[in-house]
This record gives structure tokens, sequence and C-alpha cells, in this order.
């Protein structure tokens, strides 16, 4: 998606953002309307990654119950 189809979007970082030794290496999550859009922190105006909420919160499902270690 373009950065201009979420400029309303209100984006988040993690709160681990400033911690460890690389602090530039971040994402930003905004829920829009029916999905959830990220975007590389570095790059604010550049392109956006929308998913639906469903595919979103499988995602994060896989995370917690560590399916990606």
């Amino acid at each position: 998606m373009r950065a201009s189809d979420a400029s309303h979007a209100t984006w988040r970082k993690s709160s681990r953002t400033n911690t460890g030794s690389d602090q530039t290496a971040c994402v930003e999550v905004a829920q829009l309307a029916d999905q959830v859009a990220i975007r590389d922190s570095k790059n604010p105006t550049g392109p956006a990654l929308a998913l639906p909420r469903a595919q979103w919160q499988a995602f994060l499902t896989s995370i917690q119950t560590s399916d990606f270690d």
C-alpha cells in the first residue's frame, strides 16, 4: 500500500524499540478500518504492508506460541 493510503493512521512502535544495541531496526504498526498496516520506521513516507486483521492476529499468535523458534 502507498503511505498516502495510511496518512491518517496513528502509527505505533514497540515499547522495546529503544533497547538493545540496534535501535534503528524497527517497524511501526497502525490499525486501519479493516486492516493492520506495517511500515519501516526509518522510511515513514515509503510503502507499507497491509494485512487483513485475521492474518495479523494469526501472525501474533505464532509469535506468542514460539512457532518461529
